[in-house]
């Protein structure tokens, strides 16, 4: 089972990192493999969300799903997003963006450094929204009770995320902006972090709205396809459920692709924090691109991580964490290995509480759900 869901993710990623290290040597090699644990560990939620969409599919769409979806998941956000970004905010065509990456790599390493804070701004606010919202949010379940607990509690108060994600927009562009770390030395980029940051609490903002308006028609769709197959049965008229099933598919089809396009972000955003280098990060991300496809198929057919219920507070930890480090390296320069480490740290941590708690309950006989109704705590 194991080996046929996820065979052509392993194959990509020996051939992948094969790559890596044959082109650029074992730096790259390095970088590659941390970025493919990044997305995977950033994307666990991401699966479980797909999963849970994905299983009111028919198999028609599961497979338009996992192929259609996988090259705009591999091709579109994860090579050429980060292409666009290096392109727009450096300032240059995104042919020549690649032609500079390729012929003249000291050019291109010093554009990519002029533009770090502009990227770093835009991609820490994005991050930080994602984390706060969550954050701020009242669940059931919550990992870090001492901290979430009241977090919730504050979270009642409207627009606090967006509140306190500009406070941390102000107060770096007070601080790291106006010594930002650029390719001539220390200069004053507090405009640039601020119109920067700006633009990318508005993309979150946008691309929420977007998975909040899919997620509203996919809602009225199922509604109105019961009330018109209640009807036909009261009426004792057949009911066409191939044509109905392809309607709901349909907006199923277009909210996840706004979602995973929305949960690709941290994960793009996050690589900058780790390399520049657009190709090492394109081919990392799209190995833990295909892991997430294929745990994605995984939970369909047997639904274990729902199992693991802290791993989306250990994800959504690890964007917050990435959000405060780049936010930081507009000014501070901090290793790749910290910036990786992290992430893979905070999963590992969750899993582990998510493993204890699951044996804790199985001790006291209880069910260990993620869809129990009363608050689970891991007793960190």
């Amino acid at each position: 089972m194991v080996l046929k869901t996820f065979g052509w993710s392993f194959a990509i990623t020996a051939i992948g990192l094969a790559f890596a290290a044959w082109q650029w040597g074992w730096e790259a090699f390095g970088v590659v493999l941390i970025l493919s644990i990044l997305e995977i560990s950033l994307s666990f939620d991401n699966a479980v969300v797909n999963a849970g969409i994905l299983k009111k599919m028919n198999a028609f769409w599961q497979k338009i799903f996992l192929t259609v979806g996988i090259l705009i998941a591999v091709f579109g956000m994860r090579l050429v997003f980060p292409v666009a970004i290096v392109a727009i905010s450096a300032k240059v065509g995104p042919i020549e963006a690649v032609q500079l990456a390729l012929d003249e790599p000291e050019r291109y390493e010093a554009l990519v450094t002029d533009a770090h804070p502009a990227i770093a701004a835009f991609g820490g606010m994005f991050l930080l929204m994602i984390f706060l919202d969550f954050i701020f949010e009242d669940r059931d379940i919550k990992w870090l009770a001492w901290l979430e607990r009241p977090l919730a509690k504050l979270g009642k108060v409207d627009m606090l995320s967006v509140c306190v994600a500009l406070i941390a927009l102000l107060v770096t562009a007070m601080t790291f902006a106006t010594h930002a770390h650029t390719s001539v030395g220390h200069v004053d980029k507090s405009a640039t972090v601020l119109l920067s940051g700006v633009a990318g609490l508005i993309t979150y903002l946008v691309v929420g709205g977007l998975s909040g308006f899919f997620e509203n028609k996919l809602e009225e769709e199922e509604e109105r396809e019961h009330e018109e197959e209640e009807k036909a049965k009261a009426e004792g008229k057949p009911v066409s459920a191939v044509g109905l099933a392809g309607k709901a598919a349909f907006f199923l089809f277009l909210y996840l692709e706004v979602l995973d396009a929305s949960f690709s972000f941290d994960g793009v955003i996050g690589a900058f924090a780790i390399t520049n280098h657009i190709f090492w990060m394109a081919l990392g991300l799209g190995i833990g691109a295909m892991y997430v496809r294929s745990l994605t198929v995984y939970l369909v057919r047997e639904g274990t991580l729902d199992d693991y219920v802290y791993l989306e507070h250990g994800a959504h930890y690890a964007i917050g964490a990435l959000a405060v480090i780049l936010l930081v390296t507009i000014q501070h320069e901090i290793s790749e290995l910290i910036t990786g480490s992290i992430g893979v740290i905070l999963i590992a941590l969750s899993f582990w509480s998510s493993v204890r708690r699951n044996k804790a309950l199985a001790a006291a006989g209880g069910g260990g759900s993620s869809g129990d109704k009363t608050e689970v705590t891991s007793g960190v």
